[in-house]
């Protein structure tokens, strides 16, 4: 049986566009936003997103503060501060690249 997983390294990339597109929000509000707009391919557990979202706060990426949801219950909301921003921009870049050439391999005769 085949997986879709998320492809290494795009991991930052999908929680900081999530984030700049969305605002403030919680894991599980991400996580629930990328299932969406992926299609259900891409299905984030907690044991990938969480640390995750703990690297990005120690790098500066994102800051966070505790809150609670709309179903009463306590949770850390996460926002992209300026850092993850310039950030955003460079993983897009990366991406991008990598894409391209990608797309010429595939695609070369």
């Amino acid at each position: 049986m085949y997986r879709d997983e998320i492809p290494p390294g795009t991991l930052y990339l999908l929680i900081l566009k999530t984030l700049a597109r969305s605002g403030e929000m919680h894991g599980y509000e991400i996580a629930n936003s990328i299932q969406r707009i992926s299609y259900d391919v891409f299905r984030l557990k907690k044991k990938k997103l969480y640390p995750a979202l703990q690297r990005m706060l120690i790098k500066g990426w994102v800051n966070a503060k505790r809150g609670t949801t709309a179903g009463n219950r306590r949770a850390r909301y996460y926002q992209l501060t300026a850092a993850g921003r310039k950030q955003l921009n460079m993983e897009m870049s990366q991406f991008e690249r990598v894409i391209g050439a990608i797309t010429r391999v595939i695609e070369a005769v």
